[in-house]
């Protein structure tokens, strides 16, 4: 008797943890590039519906071909984002979760590079990875100071004399300011309303394996550039997770190999 009752309900329960895990994916998804995705895939469904309703066998199969590579091409394109996702569901939950350094670190420059944005005050900030960036801090103003984002906003402010060039960051310090870059000399991917913050990071992200970041003064648009390649219109959310794939963990730079102790490698997150 109670089985047959349980079975009742399996229906409605079904309906609850679909309902709270479409709400969830809504919920992180909202306002970001991502957003388009899940728009453009109800639609696909609701096309696929059609077709089944209405028996047109050959949109069907289209379509079914379709699916098979935008899977991959998905799962390639958003790959921080299902990075970050994934990360999320930790078993122990938020509250026991250990909160690094560089979560701090991360949290403060997002937080710094958007407050820049929504000013629309132009930036252009190098997150040094393997390839030491010390033949270029060597050029610039020296600061070697902890970062914070005040120091960073100041840095940048239009008032400062050191707000014409780039911000080098290695780990957790501001090496330099005021850096002079080398210009992209392939103009296929700089826009018209690309200045020449943008193609100083697509050329050094050329040259290096650096994280170019570029808040545009123009229209407030923040920009990411690594390897050749730049991705402009970045939402918060998809900031952070192309960061924290390439610096969680932080790689140990060539400037700093033997310099790390145990103690300051403990600060960032296994």
């Amino acid at each position: 008797m109670l089985a047959k009752l349980f079975e009742l309900f399996i229906p409605g329960i079904e309906v609850i943890i679909i309902a709270i895990m479409l709400y969830w994916i809504m919920s992180f998804f909202w306002n970001t590039r991502a957003m388009d995705l899940i728009f453009g895939l109800l639609a696909f469904l609701a096309l696929f519906a059609f077709s089944t309703w209405f028996h047109l066998p050959v949109i069907q199969k289209l379509m079914l071909y379709f699916v098979n590579v935008a899977v991959i091409a998905l799962l390639i394109i958003f790959q921080p984002e299902l990075r970050l996702t994934l990360s999320r569901l930790s078993v122990r939950g938020k509250k026991f979760r250990e909160v690094t350094e560089f979560d701090h670190f991360l949290d403060n420059i997002t937080q710094c590079v958007y407050r820049l944005a929504s000013k629309r005050i132009g930036a252009i900030i190098l997150l040094e990875n393997q390839d030491t960036l010390e033949e270029y801090a060597q050029k610039a103003v020296r600061l070697n100071a902890r970062f914070s984002p005040e120091l960073l906003e100041t840095i940048f402010n239009t008032t400062s004399p050191l707000h014409d060039g780039a911000v080098i960051i290695r780990g957790n310090s501001i090496i330099a300011a005021a850096t002079i870059l080398p210009l992209a000399d392939d103009n296929t991917q700089i826009h018209r309303s690309m200045g020449t913050r943008h193609r100083a990071g697509l050329g050094i992200s050329q040259a290096t394996d650096a994280l170019i970041i570029v808040v545009s003064e123009e229209n407030g648009k923040v920009s990411i550039a690594r390897e050749g390649m730049m991705t402009r219109g970045v939402k918060i959310d998809r900031f952070k997770g192309i960061i924290r794939s390439i610096f969680n963990p932080p790689k140990i730079t060539k400037a700093n190999k033997g310099l790390k102790t145990l103690e300051e490698m403990k600060q960032w997150p296994a």
